[in-house]
């Protein structure tokens, strides 16, 4: 996509640069490390519906499940089945924190290979799997990845927000990649739980292919003192010559990242918390809409309601094609229309699909009945409804704003502390949701409708837009002139220090 040329305001200082056919190569590659998150969390939904792989591992969720009374909310109660799938995100959280070192030592394509090597492992031990344990290490070795960083520091300013958000696109097509593989091995008895399980090797090695193709981003070669070789990519991938202006600019953001001698430590200094609450809490914020009660246990939830098990896993096929099909929405208006806007109007949608389907479920769903065909069948399309507004809001946007809100001194910091909240938040309901559902049945949905409109009040009153701001600029174009945040700018010797670099660029840009 070379020619589609772009100038970036900067603050008064103009960065020209074209939308590369080179930032376009290496966000799809480093966004298929979203294709393998998104596949492993179709694929376990999928797998714990069927009956070879629990007979297997769980046995006791198997008799339970084909008993002649079963409860609808309570057949898949059992915590071990629940930290299969919630594992992996204990080993993101402690793998987010080494590559926030990882990253910053060795670069971020180093990092981006790490993870799919991990991931490659990990799949290879689940699909060999001959016990509990092996099953439980494979899903820890699935725990890892860095991309969206990568993505946000190649991108040109105004279009990164649609960029990013081809991380986030990718998951939703290996969730709906993830659902066909289970629908057909559904069938293939008594190794289709191998096979799908398996598949999460096939994304790994593209991206470990792939990843050699990517180049390394400006900002990591200057923080390792590769000063050329910076410049020499900066403009490969702007498409233009004249970058001294943005390599300036960066290289002022590095010389003050080198102030600080403690990043964890500076994050959490005053002028660096409005950042922090709006990053972890967005990410919070992210996993209590409840969407991932949907995409993980998709097929479990759908058997509840009466379907068959194929049934189950083809109404999951249909959300999940929603699911991509909203998060191209996404990826053309969030640099039109901004952040706010998609976040604000999501919220809506979804606290009236949450609150409706929980209205249906505890009128026509008891402890042992079948839902009605046509209430089963409305609760499918307010699922999809629910998730299309997920997909082009909080889904991609809780990914991308922590990854352009952090000053550069503190970036790698402040993301794997966004990353963990992710992270432990997904492993928290996905440890609790299945006894959650037993306990609370349909008042689960109104749990869930309740933080939407908390999140939906932060939205509006809280965080900031941050589309088209080059994403060293948020400070002094964002964060200092909200009306809120502002506060916490007062008297803060590191933004002094900001102030008199920025000071010094503008005089080197006259002279």
């Amino acid at each position: 996509m070379p020619g589609l040329s772009m100038a970036e305001s900067s603050g008064g200082r103009d960065f020209p640069a074209k939308l590369t056919l080179q930032v376009f190569i290496c966000t799809i590659i480093a966004a298929f490390g979203g294709l393998m998150f998104g596949y492993d969390i179709g694929i376990s939904g999928g797998v714990t519906s069927m009956d070879d792989f629990l007979e297997k591992f769980f046995p006791a969720v198997y008799l339970k499940k084909h008993e002649a009374r079963e409860d609808n909310y309570c057949k898949y109660d059992n915590q071990f089945l629940q930290l299969f799938t919630s594992s992996l995100y204990l080993a993101a959280i402690v793998s987010s924190f080494i590559a926030s070192f990882f990253c910053k030592k060795f670069g971020r394509k180093p990092t981006i290979q790490a993870a799919s090597i991990f991931f490659l492992a990990g799949a290879v031990l689940n699909a060999a799997a001959v016990d509990l344990g092996m099953l439980i290490a494979g899903r820890l070795c699935l725990g890892v990845g860095a991309v969206p960083l990568f993505i946000s520091e190649i991108a040109p300013a105004k279009y990164r927000g649609g960029l990013n958000i081809c991380f986030q696109l990718l998951i939703t097509i290996g969730i709906l990649i993830a659902n066909l593989i289970n629908y057909a091995t559904s069938k293939v008895h008594p190794y289709g739980w191998r096979i799908s399980l398996g598949g999460a090797a096939a994304p790994a090695i593209i991206l470990a292919i792939g990843s050699l193709a990517i180049m390394e981003t400006p900002t990591s070669l200057l923080e390792r003192g590769k000063n050329e070789e910076a410049l020499r990519v900066l403009r490969k991938i702007r498409g233009v010559e004249n970058v001294d202006k943005e390599y300036s600019e960066i290289l002022n953001a590095i010389e003050l990242a080198k102030q600080v001698k403690h990043p964890y430590r500076n994050l959490m200094s005053r002028s660096n918390r409005p950042q922090l609450i709006c990053g972890t809490v967005l990410q919070f914020f992210q996993q209590f809409t409840g969407i991932n009660v949907v995409m993980f246990y998709a097929p479990v939830l759908f058997q509840t309601m009466g379907y068959g098990s194929d049934g189950s896993l083809l109404s999951a096929v249909v959300t999940d094609s929603v699911n991509v099909v909203s998060t191209l929405v996404a990826v053309f208006l969030v640099d039109i229309i901004g952040r706010k806007v998609l976040l604000i109007e999501a919220c809506l949608q979804m606290l009236v699909a949450q609150s409706i389907m929980g209205r249906i479920l505890a009128v026509h769903l008891k402890s042992t009945n079948i839902m009605p065909g046509g209430s089963a069948k409305l609760v499918v399309i307010l699922i999809c409804v629910f998730v299309s507004g997920f997909a082009w809001s909080w889904g991609p946007l809780g990914w991308l704003i922590p990854s352009e809100i952090f000053p550069l001194e503190t970036r790698s910091a402040g993301f794997f502390f966004a990353v963990s909240m992710n992270m432990f938040c997904t492993f928290l309901v996905a440890q609790a949701f299945l006894t959650m559902l037993c306990h609370m049945r349909s008042g689960i949905f109104f749990f869930f409708a309740a933080w939407i409109v908390v999140m939906g009040i932060f939205a509006i009153f809280f965080l900031p837009e941050t589309k088209g701001i080059p994403i060293d600029e948020m400070n002094e174009r964002v964060w200092k002139k909200h009306w809120f945040w502002k506060r916490y700018y007062k008297g803060s010797e590191i933004n002094k220090r900001r102030q008199e670099i920025q000071d010094k660029s503008e005089e080197e840009s006259l002279e």
